[in-house]
């Protein structure tokens, strides 16, 4: 039996089990997903997405439902799909037309605050409560509840899913956040706090060609997920990944000691770091993170790139790669700002 995620326009993903020789549409009928559909023969490409990770077949495809270009690509139509391999695919239309239920609430109790800095904290939360392992993608977010308001607030998980549930987010502390202020003075062991989860776009999609990863700040997280990801991947990855990782003070940098780890873990990885207002002792790179880059980093365009981290960062890489031509590389991002 293999998992597969299905990722909708609305940033929402659903998980379902599918058996061996099952139809993705009917597998996902047996999880209450009614997937549009017509003719499902193959030909009326209303139940049309795309595979962004994993090995399927397909049993017949009309070459007016998908052209050549859209199967190599990943070009899928869920009633002709039968999936090999574990499983992500995209499908460009609202998860409302086939789904009401919104993101799985899940509670969980604080397991304890690690203060990185002054400006980051880690939340370790232990979800063992909840039936199952939580599935997501890695690089995708949990909206969380402040305990003791009625505010929520949008983390990405710093972790890979695991059967015990022990779940991590990484959090910028700000001088007057509603999270912020809970984690400083009010938060202890124990803790009831609700989260849902799994949402956004953001994740890492089948390994195929060089990867670069941009971090901004707290952006961090998503990528760690994603190297947890890779660190425990069976034969590994087979390709290089390079993270650039911009931070405003080098007080602010963090999770060096595990940034190290993947180096020595994953074959190909490397990562560099840069500041913006360097402290007296700090001997490392100065600026922005596109000070970091180097046109060889990127391949001639060759490349999977990924952005996390504050609108301006990611606006000045997409730039970046603009300016030098690079319309093969393709990009994934996730914007967010901090609360």
């Amino acid at each position: 039996m293999h998992k597969v995620a299905l990722n909708f326009s609305d940033g929402r993903t659903h998980f379902i089990s599918i058996n061996p020789g099952e139809m993705l549409i009917d597998a996902a009928l047996r999880h209450g997903l009614t997937l549009p559909v017509d003719c499902r023969e193959g030909v009326c490409a209303s139940c049309k997405g795309t595979c962004q990770s994993g090995q399927y077949d397909l049993e017949y495809v009309d070459e007016d439902a998908l052209s050549e270009d859209d199967l190599a690509r990943g070009g899928i139509l869920a009633c002709q799909m039968r999936v090999e391999s574990d499983c992500a695919v995209r499908f460009d239309f609202d998860s409302s037309l086939c789904s009401s239920a919104g993101p799985e609430v899940v509670e969980a109790v604080v397991a304890k605050v690690e203060v990185l800095s002054d400006s980051t904290s880690t939340l370790h939360l232990d979800a063992r409560g909840r039936m199952g392992q939580l599935d997501f993608l890695p690089g995708q977010y949990a909206h969380v509840e402040v305990p003791g308001t009625d505010e929520w607030r949008s983390y990405s998980f710093a972790c890979q899913p695991n059967e015990n549930n022990q779940l991590q987010l990484l959090i910028r502390l700000l001088p007057d956040g509603v999270m912020s202020n809970y984690l400083r003075e009010r938060a202890r062991p124990g803790d009831r706090i609700r989260l849902k989860a799994p949402l956004g776009a953001f994740y890492l999609q089948q390994v195929k060609r060089p990867l670069i990863m941009v971090a901004g700040g707290t952006g961090l997280a998503a990528f760690l997920g994603m190297l947890d990801q890779m660190e425990s991947a069976p034969g590994g990855i087979n390709q290089s990944v390079t993270l650039f990782y911009g931070v405003t003070r080098p007080e602010d940098l963090c999770e060096l000691e595990r940034l190290e780890r993947y180096r020595q873990g994953i074959p190909g990885f490397d990562f560099q770091t840069i500041v913006m207002q360097p402290s007296e002792d700090w001997q490392g790179s100065l600026g922005v993170v596109t000070d970091l880059f180097e046109e060889h980093h990127f391949n001639d365009g060759e490349v999977d790139a990924y952005l996390c981290g504050p609108p301006p960062m990611v606006e000045a890489v997409k730039n970046w790669l603009d300016q030098r031509q690079m319309a093969n590389a393709s990009i994934y991002f996730e914007k967010f700002s901090a609360s």
